[in-house]
Parts: structure tokens; C-alpha cells; sequence
């Protein structure tokens, strides 16, 4: 973007209200860092209404969605009909997905949860929002049974390079986060590099996963151009490009909060 034209962000996956600053002072540090808009996911009933609620105080620069964790998917049978009835006006579905790492709820139930959720996403024809920590066989095995191509967001992805090679060949989209720019993220980085860049976001995952120097601190949005820088210095390319082409996969996976 040599010809002067601003850089412009999108935070693909930042939990705005869970972070102890304003939403409306976060967001005018995002805007004036060059984050033009954000997707607020839901990870519950309660989080999916919050979420609802920050796009509805900031109807053009907030998008959200709704669903349920795998570390809630205990609660999935209870909160089932409420959050479907919400996906409805939702952006996407989740944050939902596989985490075997923690595995705070079963893995029976995590994965009922996902396969219903899956099942939603194409019932309604949105996106699907997916954790992955621990259980890239599973989720793989998932994803590509569903057969949703870029609409299956691969959220704070850090799989290596086997793995994004395999999920880049079921078309899903991959969004980066602040493990991308940490001094131990090789492994994050080089499965950046077989990321297609066409087919990737970037997000702060706010509060969490801050980056450097700032590791101390909780994240926000405005931290977005960071992780862009990491991918720009991942693919030799230049950081406007970066932001020009994760914002345009934004766009075309959640809609802009814009007409």
C-alpha cells in the first residue's frame, strides 16, 4: 500500500468483555493503532450474550458469534437450545472445538458438542470457530468429514508444519495469534509458512496471549499489528500486504460489521 492508503486491521478473535478496560476505550486504542473492526466469540451461553451485547453497543466495528468450548461442552446439553437460537443473528459459529491438553470437560462430550455444532454451521450456512489444543488427529479427522472448506476457522493456530499442510488441504482458514511472535514459537512459525496467506486472519485472542514486551500485560486489540508483523517477516512480504489480505479473509468469512 505505497500510495498512501492507511493500513487497516481486523482482530478475528478477540473476547473484548473480558478484558478490564472499557470496550469503547479498547476499541479506540485498536483504531487508532489501524484495527478497523473485531469478531467477539461467544465460548458459552453467557459469553455468546456478551458478545451479542458489545456488537450491539458498537454495531460497526464489533462481529460475534456464538457457541461453546470444549471446556464447557459439559453444559452443552444444557445450553444448547438458547445459544442455536442465538447463531441465528450470530457472524459464525463458537469458539468450539477439541482441548485434550486441559480436558475439562470429557472427550466424549467435547466432541458430541463439535459434532452438533458442526452440524449447526450448516444448518445455518455460517462459519464455525474451532480450538484445537492436543487433538489435531481428532479435530482433522473432523473438519474434514464436515466438509466446510474456509469456513472452518482454525482459531490461534499452532500446529507445525504436518499439520497445517494437511488442514491447508482441506481448505480451512488459519488465524494467528500472539504465540507467532514469541521467542518459542518456532514451531508456530514455520507452520505460518505453509499457511496460505489468502486464507489467513490474525487476532490478539484479548485478554490472552499477549506479545512481547508486553507479556505482562493483558492483550487487546491494538496488539493485532504485531502479529501481523511476525507473518510479514514469516512470508518475506511486506506488513501492508499482510494486513490488506487478513483483513479481506475477515471480511469474507464473517461479513463486514459495515454495509
Amino acid at each position: 500500500m505505497g500510495d498512501g492508503t492507511p493500513i487497516q486491521w481486523v482482530d478475528s478473535h478477540c473476547h473484548l468483555f473480558m478484558h478490564d478496560d472499557d470496550e469503547g476505550a479498547l476499541l479506540d486504542r485498536a483504531l487508532a493503532a489501524g484495527v478497523d473492526w473485531i469478531v467477539a466469540p461467544g465460548i458459552d451461553l453467557e459469553s455468546s450474550l456478551a458478545a451479542r451485547a458489545v456488537a450491539m453497543r458498537f454495531p460497526d466495528r464489533v462481529r460475534w458469534t456464538a457457541g461453546i468450548h470444549p471446556h464447557d461442552a459439559v453444559r452443552w446439553r444444557e445450553e444448547r437450545a438458547r445459544i442455536e437460537a442465538l447463531a441465528v443473528d450470530a457472524a459464525a459459529i463458537g469458539e468450539c472445538g477439541l482441548d485434550y491438553y486441559r480436558n475439562l470437560s470429557p472427550r466424549e462430550d467435547q466432541q458430541q458438542a463439535l459434532t452438533d455444532q458442526f452440524a449447526l454451521a450448516e444448518r445455518l450456512d455460517k462459519p464455525i470457530v474451532l480450538h484445537c489444543r492436543d487433538a489435531f488427529a481428532d479435530l482433522f479427522a473432523m473438519v474434514a468429514a464436515a466438509d466446510l472448506g474456509e469456513r472452518a476457522v482454525l482459531h490461534c493456530w499452532t500446529g507445525g508444519p504436518k499439520w497445517t499442510r494437511r488442514f491447508a488441504e482441506l481448505g480451512a482458514t488459519f488465524s494467528f495469534a500472539g504465540p507467532v511472535t514469541y521467542p518459542t514459537g518456532d514451531t508456530v512459525r514455520r507452520g505460518a509458512a505453509e499457511a496460505p496467506p489468502e486464507r489467513t486472519m490474525v487476532e490478539t485472542d484479548t485478554p490472552y496471549l499477549t506479545p512481547p514486551p508486553d507479556r505482562h500485560l493483558p492483550n487487546e486489540p491494538a496488539n493485532v499489528p504485531r502479529v501481523g508483523a511476525a507473518l510479514a517477516e514469516v512470508w518475506g512480504i511486506d506488513i501492508a500486504d499482510v494486513a490488506q489480505r487478513s483483513a479481506a479473509t475477515a471480511a469474507r468469512i464473517f461479513g463486514s460489521p459495515r454495509p
